[in-house]
């Protein structure tokens, strides 16, 4: 074993024993605890030089180590791979996770399942509408002057708008003509993003004299309308309560934490942008690398879900520096994963 791979053993030992104790971490634990095959005297030039690299230090006067940002940061980078769940983990979350086609049952179900597993605060995003396909556009008339136009996303969104028409579409004749129309507006917009099934939509309102103009347009309507008011922004948490759980580990006040959850907007950004994801799809920033003040005692993992390769959402877990990432990040990327699975069905 390198010098290198040595000292990189100690860091990941002194990681593991503080996440486990929540006490810093001496030299005479660390033999006591893992087969380092060395002298106490190396691991203590061990643990000076991680010191003297910024990876580790002392908390007040006391003789053992706790690491830093920096180490934190070094030993996720390190990990050889995010760990495989165990096969009834897997179970116990599509168990949990199936059975209900409500977006939001669904997404409520996501966030508490997760911040069970991972004793952390849980956090969803909504899928975004702007990187959402159409499905499918339902049309439903509801009396002699109105109709009901139902957009059904790839995602599994549901957008629903009222529209005045000029036609009775429930007498027999109207029927069919809504039929037909039916046909062409989801020939123009099925499997179409947002925005392309908008332009085609206007393409059909300006070509396609078989069609009411009334209800192409109110059909544009209802897309320009769920695109405005934009649900991307909206997200949904869990597991609040176990910050208070992990109090020790925030250096003044969970107040700051707090404010943060109750931004919906801030938490959005933090989930949308940021680090680039690594080859498992799992992002990790940890303390001082989240761009938000109230948020730098904390570590945000997140992975994206979507359908095929569309992106539409995020998921993720936030809590202290002092977190088991090896299993929180396999955890997120599991439920992302199914999440992903629930929105391509």
């Amino acid at each position: 074993m390198s010098q290198e791979q040595r000292r990189m053993a100690v860091l990941s030992a002194i990681v593991e024993d503080y996440v486990q104790t929540s006490e810093p971490v001496g030299s005479k634990a660390l033999l006591d605890r893992h087969q380092l095959n060395v002298s106490a005297a190396t691991v203590r030039n061990d643990m000076a030089a991680l010191e003297d690299e910024g990876l580790i230090a002392a908390p007040h006067t006391s003789a053992g180590r706790i690491p830093t940002d920096a180490g934190y940061r070094l030993f996720v980078d390190r990990l050889a791979a995010v760990r495989p769940m165990s096969k009834g983990e897997r179970a116990a979350i599509t168990d949990y996770l199936e059975g209900s086609d409500d977006l939001d049952v669904v997404l409520d179900r996501t966030v508490r399942l997760l911040s069970t597993l991972t004793r952390q605060v849980a956090v969803v995003q909504y899928p975004s509408l702007t990187r959402s396909t159409v499905k499918h556009i339902e049309l439903v008339p509801m009396s002699e002057t109105r109709l009901m136009v139902v957009v059904i996303m790839g995602s599994g969104r549901v957008e629903q708008r009222i529209v005045p028409i000029g036609i009775d579409y429930m007498t027999a004749d109207g029927a069919a003509a809504l039929a037909s129309a039916r046909a062409r507006i989801n020939a123009a917009t099925r499997d179409r993003r947002l925005a392309d099934a908008l332009a085609s939509l206007a393409t059909l309102h300006d070509e396609d004299s078989g069609t009411e103009d009334a209800l192409t347009a109110g059909v544009l309507a209802s897309i320009e309308e769920a695109l405005a008011e934009e649900r991307a922004t909206k997200v949904t948490l869990a597991g609040t309560a176990n910050l208070a759980r992990s109090s020790s580990d925030f250096p003044m006040t969970l107040e700051p934490v707090l404010d943060v959850l109750e931004q919906h907007v801030v938490l959005l950004r933090l989930l949308s942008a940021g680090a680039t994801q690594d080859v498992s799809g799992i992002t990790v920033r940890i303390g001082s690398e989240n761009p938000v003040s109230g948020l730098q005692s904390t570590s945000l993992i997140t992975s994206g879900y979507g359908a095929g390769d569309e992106q539409v959402g995020a998921v993720g877990v936030l809590g202290p520096t002092r977190m088991d990432y090896p299993a929180t990040m396999a955890q997120v990327r599991a439920v992302a994963a199914y999440l992903s699975r629930i929105v391509d069905a």
